[in-house]
């Protein structure tokens, strides 16, 4: 405390006040999970990682091994890491089930969409990854 507070309470000019009561703290609910079936980013992570069987079964070296082994680790750790979150204490969301999801639909940004154009916008990048594999894979086994 400093000398000016020591002084002015022990000459009794200060004012001392109770302690305001402690306001109720708002929780934040917070939603870790995007809404999406559990299905869904399984098959998102099943394409990326049949592109790269595709690919590797293609190009099969010694020298591919390590290069292959770090993108498994990227992909099982990009979808890991939030599938993590969604298990943290005081999450209560849960992400929808696939008859949910079927009725219900998803709400984005831009407005309602059904569960097949959903499913279309998040599985074209890893089904297009996949064909594009298999389509290099026979170009090089023709090419030979």
């Amino acid at each position: 405390m400093s000398h000016i507070v020591h002084d002015l309470i022990a000459s009794g000019d200060a004012r001392v006040v109770e302690a305001p009561e402690a306001a109720p703290r708002h929780q934040v609910e917070i939603d870790r999970n995007f809404g999406l079936p559990t299905a869904l980013y399984g098959a998102t992570v099943a394409g990326y990682l049949g592109f790269l069987l595709v690919v590797g079964s293609a190009f099969a070296s010694p020298v591919l091994a390590i290069p292959m082994a770090i993108f498994v680790v990227f992909i099982v750790a990009g979808f890991g890491v939030p599938a993590l979150w969604t298990r943290l204490a005081g999450n209560t969301s849960a992400p929808q089930t696939l008859g949910e999801f079927e009725a219900k639909g998803i709400q984005t940004h831009t407005g309602r969409l059904a569960a097949t154009d959903a499913s279309i916008q998040v599985l074209i990048l890893p089904v297009l990854l996949v064909v594009w594999g298999l389509a290099v894979a026979v170009i090089a086994a023709v090419v030979r």
